[in-house]
């Protein structure tokens, strides 16, 4: 099943045996089943991943007889998937069902990995429970199902806009202004640039690596309320020295009716969350 999944790596780590106990079989009688729940990190921020970790294990004396694990996550968080193929969604909203199609020895260990990503609106605390059971009896239950309980940051709000755009020739003008709503300061905050085609030459107001078609600028910290001003001085391509048009209409010049490539910005943080991320890309045309 799970990471009782992938089941073939569990069999083939303990002794070879029947799939199922009978009553002459030296694994007939209780299967003492039992999960704990992890989660990682131990604070959630809105718009960041979140991964659930279900470790299983049956302690015996006999098979856990067709054992099924089952998550259930809470509002704040969308599933994006597990790595055990068995493993479905649910009747309810964010239960994932995980069914075993084959017994499991005793003796035997595993689990299954979940990620999921924390919704912009979410608030703590998340809590997330895992319950697995089996055909057979288990004289102990109190260790069939574990809950975890995650508190959310608060993060912040980061907002990206184009105030305005100039060109001569070639050269493309744009201004830029990133904003952050808070109420948490931001030291890693980027500006990632989706260009059209175009060539970043130069910036002011931040660090850039530069590539055709992309440019990652890496900014200053952000306090709460904080904004930072970007000019940045792009190539466009198509455009000629004194406005005069290409012959031929190719990818990225300049379309007809003089607009130039479609471009985009996009602002980020690799460990802040975004509580709005709505408001995290700009798209504008360099022309």
């Amino acid at each position: 099943m799970l990471g009782l999944v992938p089941v073939l790596c569990l069999v083939l780590a303990v002794p070879s045996r029947a799939a199922s106990a009978s009553p002459e079989g030296e694994g007939w009688g209780g299967a003492d089943l039992s999960v704990r729940l992890l989660v990682s990190p131990d604070r959630a921020q809105p718009g960041r991943p979140l991964r659930y970790r279900a470790e299983v294990s049956n302690a015996g004396p006999g098979d856990a007889v067709l054992p099924v694990l089952t998550l259930r996550l809470p509002d704040g968080v969308r599933v994006l998937g597990t790595d055990v193929t068995e493993c479905l969604p649910g009747i309810a909203a964010g239960e994932v069902v995980c069914a075993s199609a084959d017994d499991v020895p005793a003796g035997t260990t595993g689990g299954v990995t979940l990620d999921a990503i924390v919704r912009p609106g979410a608030r703590g605390p998340l809590e997330a429970s895992a319950t697995l059971s089996s055909e057979v009896v288990d004289d102990d239950e109190t260790n069939n199902s574990a809950r975890a309980l995650t508190e959310v940051d608060e993060g912040t709000d980061l907002a990206v806009g184009v105030s305005r755009r100039t060109r001569a020739g070639r050269l493309v003008l744009v201004s830029a202004v990133v904003r952050n709503r808070g109420p948490r300061p931001v030291r890693d905050a980027g500006l990632l640039l989706d260009t059209g085609g175009a060539r970043l030459l130069a910036a002011r107001g931040a660090r850039c690596d530069s590539r055709t078609g992309y440019a990652d600028c890496r900014l200053r910290t952000l306090r709460a309320g904080g904004r930072v001003t970007l000019l940045l001085a792009f190539s466009a391509p198509g455009h000629e020295i004194g406005g005069r048009e290409p012959s031929g209409h190719e990818p990225g010049s300049r379309a007809p009716g003089g607009r130039g490539p479609r471009a985009e910005a996009t602002v980020y943080s690799p460990l802040t969350g975004d509580r709005r991320p709505a408001d995290n890309t700009a798209r504008f045309r360099l022309g």
